[in-house]
Order: structure tokens, then sequence, then C-alpha cells
């Protein structure tokens, strides 16, 4: 689509982009660890058959039928997650001797991946499960690059990303791009802006207000129309973070009551003493030991909106501009 763009100079004159994306759900079935250690053993069995003659324990792998083990017995759950992991490791080393094509290597590498991914070591060295989800967990051997992701608390999505850079007076679509759900919004952005001239105003919303974001995007020679994240209230009705003065060249934070104190190395600015009894507190945290403020090290020149006449009114939705909206990008 770039090409054509360029060869025809359609978007001649055009210097705006918006960026967006949405979600696309995976016809996956979600498998669980054990279910997901048990697949990957097999794959990598029949992947290498040098593998199949190695003796393991944990459970008859030529069998469809899942481990059989008193499921509601919390110590066998137990032994089998180490006795799974235990298993997978024996396949890994073994495979370490023998020499691997690709897709040898690849099933390898997801039995790896899958055989690290949900367990920790406990005190005894014995494998166990861990609690919560890890970052970037893969939740299929079916489609291993389908992941999960959380559009708030309590609504959560499996499947990919779909990203795209539009031009949003005609609708016509510069760059796209697909990831796995899990995938960050903002690098992907600067991403499809690659190869575009300098000089265009980005429009997004605030998936792609991060420092590092807007940092990239400013060096890159681009302005930037950009929703900025909601600012939160540590007090109901207190001050927010734009209260506070941050000098970046002094490396000071100056708060509302007018005390000025360094960013420390770990970018952080520590009020505490200056806090007690201090008129304002109440209106800033409610931290017994005082208000401790984390400042990006991105952040030093990289606003939200810096293209002219940029206001807070004039912050746009893909969802409603020109011709171009979000339904069209799901095909509805």
């Amino acid at each position: 689509m770039r090409s054509v763009i360029d060869e025809t100079g359609v978007l001649a004159g055009r210097t705006r982009r918006a960026l967006d994306s949405t979600l696309l759900d995976g016809a996956v079935v979600i498998q669980d660890t054990v279910t997901q250690l048990v697949a990957a053993i097999r794959r990598a069995r029949r992947a290498v058959p040098e593998l199949a003659s190695i003796t393991l324990a944990a459970h008859d792998y030529d069998q469809v039928a899942k481990p059989l083990i008193a499921w509601d017995d919390g110590d066998a759950r137990a032994a089998l997650a180490d006795a799974l992991v235990t298993d997978a490791h024996a396949l890994l080393v073994a495979g370490e001797e023998c020499t691997l094509d690709e897709d040898q290597a690849n099933a390898l590498g997801l039995l790896g991946l899958i055989a690290g991914q949900d367990v920790e070591l406990d005190d005894a060295g014995r494998w166990r499960l861990v609690q919560g989800v890890a970052n970037d967990r893969v939740i299929s051997i079916v489609d291993p690059e389908s992941r999960h992701m959380h559009k708030s608390r309590s609504l959560y999505r499996d499947g990919y990303k779909a990203h795209v850079c539009v031009e949003p007076e005609t609708g016509l679509i510069t760059a796209s791009a697909l990831t796995p759900a899990s995938t960050p919004d903002g690098p992907t952005g600067v991403a499809l802006l690659a190869g575009e001239d300098r000089g265009l105003t980005v429009l997004a919303d605030s998936a792609y207000g991060s420092g590092e974001t807007l940092a990239a995007l400013e060096l890159a020679g681009h302005g930037k129309m950009i929703k900025p994240f909601p600012l939160s209230r540590a007090v109901p009705g207190g001050f927010t973070r734009d209260d506070f003065v941050v000098d970046h060249d002094a490396r000071t934070v100056t708060c509302p009551a007018g005390h000025t104190v360094t960013i420390t190395l770990r970018h952080n600015a520590i009020f505490k003493r200056r806090c007690q009894g201090c008129a304002l507190c109440a209106r800033c945290t409610t931290a017994l030991q005082g208000k401790t403020l984390s400042i990006s090290p991105t952040i030093k020149s990289a606003s939200t909106h810096d293209a002219p006449g940029a206001t807070v009114s004039s912050f746009w939705s893909i969802e409603s501009i020109g011709p171009w909206s979000k339904d069209r990008m799901r095909g509805s």
C-alpha cells in the first residue's frame, strides 16, 4: 500500500497520520499449564524421533487422555507438575545432543518456553505452578503466537492485535501490522511511521502516550496530538502530578507547597519529611511517610500535544474522524 501511495502521490500535502489498534479474537481453546506441558512433550517426541527412547515418569505420553491422578488432591497435582517439568527438562537436555532441522528446533524451543513460563522451584527444589499469569504467556501450543490481554480488570480477550496507520481525511491505510494481543501499541505505532517524511502530525489515543513513545515521535521529527493519560489523584479532590513542577535539567521537583527535592538515580522525587506538618499534605497523599513521585526519564520534552493550534478540545477519536472508523477495521 505504501508503494502505491508513494508512486501516485495521492497523499501529497497531507501531513496527518492517525494511529490505532483493535483486538482480534483467536479461534483456539485456551489451555491450562498441565495440558500445554503434556501436548508440548508429545509434539517434541514426535518431531525428534531420538527423544522417543528417553524414559519419562510423569505420564504415558502415547495416551490421548490427561494424566490419571486425583485432581481434587492438591499434593497429587503438585507432584504431577513437578514430574511434567522434570520430563520436559530431560527431553531438552537430550535434544542438545541431536542434530535438529528448523521444525525440530521449533518444537523443542516451544517445549522450553512452556516448561518455564508458569513454574518455579520451591525451597525443597521441586517444580511448582506459580500463582498469577506470566507476562507474554503462551496460551495454546496450537497457536503459540496468540496472547492474553486485559482491556480492564474484568474484561479480557485472547488472540491478536491489528495496528494501523491511517491518513484520517481520506481513510487510506499507509501501514499495518498484526501482533500478539499483548503487544504494546506505542512501539508498534512508531514502527508504522518508519519511512514517512519528517513533520507529520500524529493523532492517537492515550495508549500511545507513554514517555518512550512520545520521545520516539519527537526524535523522528513528528508533531503530536495524543490524548493524555487520565490523571489520578491519591486523595479525592486533591492534587495530581500536573500540580508538581518538574525541572529535568536541574533534576528537581517542586510540590504545590513549594518544597523542592532532587530526583534520585531511580527517578523518584521523595518528599517524606517535608510532608510532616505541611498544610497541604491532606490534599496530596495518604501515605504515612509522605509523598513519593515517580518521574519518567523519557518525558523531558515529550508533551502529548505540540502541533500548532492543538488544544484539549481538539483531541480526536478514530471511531468517528472523517471516512475512517474502527467498524471498518473490524469488517462490519
